[in-house]
């Protein structure tokens, strides 16, 4: 049973509200989604990631290694390394050679999609018409990358191996309350100032990809406009890393004072040799859509926050504060240093990443204050979503 429900609030939309109350650091819920995939460019490069739940599938010496592009790096206290209990169960199907954590992962991803998502020998054929589809992608959308096309793909192996398809349907139009008139802005974000050309671009692939009866529904330009407009404002972000994991794992090791610091001395080591190569890039990273996750509306001042504590596409919502029964549920689009910034600031970002302007506590708080970046702004585009009725 869940401690929380999903109401509609007058001028600000579905809205998750708790029906108990909630400590600190108390889990409100544990979320599977209802589709994930690891992003194009970061599977291009490497990044070797559980085709179906995103679990890393280097070890902590490989994964440093590749990183910092020296075979050579050596990685103390490898008894701690996260991977090692999974290396023995990594598995692959036997068809395609694509990667799985397990045999459960490998069973999953048979039942759900990949009976028919399987490209067989194609998979390494650039003419495939869904490989065809990715590198057209590709082309349009460079790192660092805030989605991909081959979530869409995994949706239609979904919904053609489903048995329930007005279920999976059902699913997918809770994802679109928030894309009604703001296509455009989406896409201009996405994809960039040609947007409208790459757009038919990637239209024209997609229906070469997928030109069977069965997914007709899908291919009206309007149609294929709303699954990148899915794409682009209900995808979370999803980061997986054994280097994380293992910092995490030896950090919290009970060393003495002497031995402490000169671990974290060959942490920050570590990290400077794979900074130097991989720069940012150091995670395997991808994105999903979580029918629950969605729903929960951006503050300026959070009382909860999405996690990935297993090192895989699972999220965990965990309270930051004391929820009362009756309180909204929200977390932060924002990244702690983005919070602390202006509130003209935080709506340019807002606005610009997921179409709508913040009217929190805090937002409505600092109402008055000056337009600290205003001359990096368009006003004209404030008015536009302004205009707007959905606003978090």
């Amino acid at each position: 049973m869940n401690n929380f429900e999903i109401r509609e609030l007058p001028g600000k939309g579905r809205a998750m509200i708790a029906t108990k109350n909630f400590t600190t650091d108390e889990v409100i819920f544990e979320e599977e989604p209802f589709v994930s995939r690891q992003f194009s460019w970061n599977m291009a490069y490497g990044y070797a990631a559980c085709d179906h739940c995103m679990r890393p599938l280097e070890t902590v010496l490989e994964n440093v290694r590749r990183l910092a592009s020296d075979p050579q790096v050596e990685v103390p206290l490898l008894q701690h390394d996260p991977t090692a209990q999974w290396v023995a169960q990594f598995t692959q199907c036997p068809r395609c050679k694509v990667r799985y954590c397990s045999e459960d992962c490998l069973m999953e991803a048979q039942k759900r999609y990949h009976r028919v998502a399987c490209m067989g020998a194609f998979r390494s054929d650039d003419t495939h018409p869904i490989n065809v589809l990715n590198e057209t992608w590709k082309k349009m959308h460079y790192p660092p990358e805030t989605g991909s096309i081959m979530l869409i793909v995994r949706l239609m192996a979904l919904y053609q191996q489903s048995t329930k398809k007005a279920e999976f349907l059902d699913h997918l139009q809770s994802f679109q309350s928030l894309i009604v008139n703001r296509e455009q802005k989406i896409y201009h974000k996405m994809l960039g100032e040609n947007f409208e050309q790459q757009m038919e671009q990637l239209y024209l692939a997609f229906c070469n990809a997928f030109s069977g009866e069965e997914f007709s529904m899908f291919k009206t330009p309007d149609a294929f406009k709303t699954l990148m407009a899915i794409l682009g404002t209900n995808s979370q972000g999803i980061a997986t890393s054994v280097l994380s994991q293992w910092v995490a794992k030896v950090s919290d090791l009970p060393l003495p004072d002497s031995e402490k610091a000169q671990l974290d001395a060959v942490i920050d080591g570590l990290y400077a040799k794979v900074g130097e190569f991989a720069g940012e890039f150091l995670n395997n990273e991808g994105s999903g859509l979580y029918l629950l996750q969605s729903k929960i509306n951006h503050s300026c001042v959070p009382n909860a926050c999405s996690t990935f504590p297993y090192s895989n596409d699972i999220v965990v919502l965990k309270a930051l504060a004391p929820i009362q029964e009756g309180d909204e549920i929200c977390i932060s689009y924002l990244d702690e240093c983005m919070l602390e910034r202006s509130r003209h600031s935080r709506h340019k970002v807002l606005r610009e990443n997921y179409v709508f302007i913040c009217q929190c506590s805090k937002c409505r708080a600092q109402a008055s204050d000056p337009d600290e970046t205003s001359d990096e702004d368009d006003d004209d585009e404030m008015d536009d979503y302004e205009d707007d009725d959905d606003m978090n």
